[in-house]
């Protein structure tokens, strides 16, 4: 049985002007016009509220979902809105509108191993918080450059968020603008002098997803998993794939099965020096059956249509092609 695994790159984007009233082709075939070349990018300083305008473009909010809501007796299987089966663009709407600073950037067109025979297929996007944007002097940038190098060498322990900001990964896949969600990761680090209880986020999350399947409180994090079977059973302690079935975080990376089904996976890290409070939280979604079923139907028509389309240039050059000279 073939297994998929999206593996996060590192990679440059553009942000997503997404999610206004203007509809754009989105399916990554044919030239593009001259309102959708890319601008330049912007400079100057700025603050975060003038960045994030710049980025965002003209956002509608609460974003519109025409996915199908869950089903009633379905595990609950959503990162603050953002669940398994919406669009790419629906996602991305969410995402923007769950904080006015959010900047969603990508699309992300690498992760799983499949062949694409050329075809751009949009498998994720990442969004975190805008930040002020300051010009700096080439001596400035030479310091700084200089201080992450000593900060390497001494194996420093660095950090991608700061207290008060989050970010999100989130996996899609489909054809060329057909492109759904399979998983989503969120983080957030609490603001300082706001960070909640770990016996009050761990009963949240308790309370919004219901009895785990794993719950287990380690030194250095609580962790807590809800993991179901593709047919919508909590996999209990008897369960083989209680274990073998793992979730998604903020930082990327998911697995496919068709063994397993919708996985949600939680992080609780404590303050350093106050364990009873939770320092940041990570959480994610994953559907890894229809993330599996998904991903082999998207190989199997890239693969059907190069086969078409090779069968037509044979075609073709049965008809048109120069006789050789021998």
């Amino acid at each position: 049985m073939k297994l998929y695994q999206w593996l996060p790159v590192v990679f440059v984007a553009v942000a997503l002007a997404a999610c206004g009233s203007k509809k754009e082709d989105s399916s990554g075939a044919g030239p593009a016009s001259a309102e959708q070349q890319p601008k330049p990018a912007p400079s100057g300083n700025a603050s975060a509220e003038e960045v994030a305008e710049e980025a965002r473009g003209d956002v509608d909010c609460p974003a519109d979902i025409e996915t199908p809501p869950r089903a009633a007796d379905a595990p609950v299987d959503d990162v603050v809105g953002v669940r398994p089966g919406m669009t790419y663009e629906e996602a991305a709407n969410v995402v923007l509108c769950s904080n006015d600073l959010m900047v969603v950037t990508g699309p992300i067109t690498t992760g799983f191993n499949i062949q694409t025979y050329g075809q751009t297929l949009r498998q994720g996007f990442t969004a975190r918080l805008a930040e002020p944007r300051v010009e700096k002097t080439s001596k400035q940038i030479m310091e700084e450059m200089q201080d992450d190098m000593i900060a390497r060498s001494g194996n420093a322990v660095r950090y991608d968020l700061k207290p008060g900001q989050s970010k999100w990964n989130v996996t899609t896949l489909g054809m060329p603008g057909q492109e759904k969600v399979i998983g989503a990761g969120r983080e957030e680090w609490y603001a300082e002098g706001k960070n909640p209880t770990m016996a009050s986020v761990a009963d949240a999350l308790l309370k919004k997803y219901g009895p785990p399947s794993i719950d287990q409180d380690n030194p250095g994090q609580r962790f807590i998993r809800w993991v179901y079977d593709p047919f919508g059973r909590l996999a209990t302690e008897t369960s083989p794939i209680r274990t073998q079935c793992a979730g998604t975080g903020a930082s990327g990376g998911v697995s496919l099965s068709p063994d397993c089904g919708i996985v949600v996976e939680a992080h609780l890290y404590p303050m350093p020096d106050n364990p009873a409070l939770v320092r940041n939280l990570e959480t994610g979604v994953v559907d890894q059956a229809n993330g599996y079923e998904l991903v082999t139907s998207v190989e199997q028509q890239l693969e059907q249509m190069e086969q078409q389309k090779r069968a037509k240039a044979v075609e073709e050059a049965s008809k048109n092609a120069d006789a050789p000279t021998l």
